[in-house]
């Protein structure tokens, strides 16, 4: 059943102007803890997540089911004047507006921030780009893969050969844009409140990027050397990595000296504990080709549920490698609830990802589907004021789009 609380952002009305992952993203995160989320689609087309198929669940595509549950949709051509009366009246009663366009788009359709601000000066507006609002770069576009190239993370990433420029395989860059857009939106929510005043947070894939590269930044600023890839190996801690067993692998954190006396007290091994080149992090930095050694041919020994059993009753860290669909089934995934079902329209009952973080007295909750094409459209405009007559001009102009027949969302399960 859905949460019958109130998210802690119950009450913020958010325009959602983006599309495809990270700016939605963003919009993800402000819906699941509560607030009002518009999402207004492009016209002709809608989001291009909505094209993001293979795979589809009942004619819908499951990317964009993913990205846009919580939200409510409606379809606009800002290229209209009818179009930019639309979003400019939906602005006027924002906390939030967000947007990915490219650099200036909503400028020139005279709806960016300038214009929307002298109607509503305390309006926070979120902007995610490639490269950012500022520099050389700013009227590049970006992708993932791009900007996990530009940023270093690809340099960081794959095997210790660094033969083959290695992506992380989720869009890390993505995703965390969109995270950081949700911080600072909520962050100049809090400034609004001591000065009244809206203002522009910016943020960029570039710089999602780049701060994924703390360690490996910290490393190369006090040594002037680029770290390179090290496989599942850490930077600057060992043994911290994925380790093959006897019937497949494990990751074993146990770089501390705490964890690092209780590894070698469940082995056994004199000639790995008294070794002097693996007596501290240092020594097991400088030497991590001989302890992969080591270690590899005594975890080899025995599989990785023995293994894992061993370890959790001497409190050292460690887990198996799941496949996603591995993960989804985990126990601990269905305790923290990170696997609700939702009841979509047409799609009907559809898995989805749960909110990552918890309240103890106002949860965040997966309360709807994502919105069919145009879906909301006449609700939304009648709430904000245009008769029943105006919103059929504005279909009838093609400034908007409507669909008929399927108002509201489900719940979910």
């Amino acid at each position: 059943m859905a949460e019958s609380s109130p998210g802690p952002l119950t009450g913020l009305k958010v325009v959602d102007l983006t599309h495809h992952l990270a700016g939605p993203t963003c919009g993800l995160m402000l819906a699941d803890l509560g607030a009002d989320v518009i999402k207004i689609e492009r016209v002709p087309g809608g989001d291009d997540s909505r094209r993001s198929a293979p795979p589809k669940i009942g004619g819908e595509s499951a990317a964009f089911m993913m990205m846009n549950r919580n939200k409510r949709g409606i379809a606009v051509d800002l290229k209209t004047e009818g179009g930019k009366r639309i979003l400019r009246r939906l602005a006027m009663d924002a906390d939030i507006l967000i947007e990915n366009f490219r650099p200036g788009t909503l400028d020139r359709l005279g709806v960016g921030y300038e214009t929307l601000k002298e109607d509503n000066p305390g309006l926070v507006y979120g902007v995610i780009s490639g490269f950012g609002a500022t520099g050389p770069y700013r009227n590049r576009g970006g992708f993932d893969l791009v900007a996990q190239g530009m940023s270093g993370l690809m340099s960081i990433t794959g095997d210790a050969s660094g033969a083959t420029p290695t992506k992380v395989g989720a869009p890390i860059t993505d995703i965390t844009a969109g995270l950081l857009l949700t911080m600072g939106v909520l962050a100049a929510l809090h400034e609004r409140r001591r000065t009244g005043e809206g203002q522009v947070v910016d943020t960029s894939l570039f710089e999602a990027g780049i701060t994924h590269t703390f360690w490996q930044s910290a490393i190369a600023f006090a040594t002037g050397v680029a770290p390179r890839a090290m496989g599942t190996r850490h930077p600057l801690n060992a043994p911290y990595q994925a380790f093959r067993t006897a019937d497949s692998w494990m990751c074993v954190g146990a770089a501390s000296q705490r964890n690092w006396g209780r590894l070698m007290a469940l082995l056994d091994e004199p000639d790995i504990a008294d070794d002097p080149r693996f007596a501290d992090n240092a020594a097991r930095m400088a030497n991590t080709d001989a302890l992969d050694e080591k270690l590899g041919a005594v975890f080899r020994a025995a599989t990785t549920d023995e293994w894992l059993a061993r370890f959790e009753k001497a409190g050292i860290p460690a887990g198996p490698i799941n496949t996603v669909t591995d993960m989804h089934a985990d126990p601990q995934t269905a305790a923290r609830g990170m696997t609700p079902e939702v009841a979509h329209p047409t799609a009907g009952a559809v898995k989805t990802l749960g909110p990552p973080v918890k309240f103890s007295r106002t949860p965040a909750s997966v309360r709807s589907p994502a919105p069919l094409y145009g879906q909301h459209t006449r609700e939304v405009l009648g709430e904000h004021g245009f008769s029943d007559a105006g919103i059929d001009a504005f279909l009838d102009e093609g400034a908007a789009v409507a669909m008929n027949g399927v108002e509201g969302g489900g719940d979910s399960g």
